[in-house]
């Protein structure tokens, strides 16, 4: 499992959402580099898009979630295309970020 995780529970479905395309991006000021993308599994995470001993230096990040396209499938029209969560890696410990979604609203916190 690499340092950064994330996952997507649909709170409308009661269930993962699969096939989300997310994108990890590092601050460089004032813009941001993308560093690695990755798709949801069927469990609605993403545990190993970096490899298992590469840690992330201290600095800002952000995750793209890509909710619009994941609805678009499901043929429901969203108030949200997209979710961007900006967060602060401190130190070498596991960061876990997931992402409560619905079609109206999301909610994210530090997870473990």
């Amino acid at each position: 499992m690499s340092q950064l995780t994330t996952h997507i529970l649909d709170t409308t479905h009661g269930k993962p959402a699969a096939g989300v395309q997310i994108v990890l991006y590092r601050q460089h000021h004032p813009d941001w580099r993308e560093i690695v993308r990755g798709f949801t599994n069927n469990d609605g995470r993403i545990t190993d898009w970096l490899p298992k001993n590469e840690l992330l230096s201290p600095g800002q990040y952000k995750l793209r979630f890509e909710t619009g396209e994941y609805y678009k499938h499901l043929m429901i029209d969203p108030f949200y295309p997209f979710v961007e969560v900006v967060f602060s890696i401190s130190d070498s410990s596991h960061y876990h970020v997931p992402l409560l979604l619905n079609p109206f609203g999301y909610s994210t916190y530090r997870g473990s």
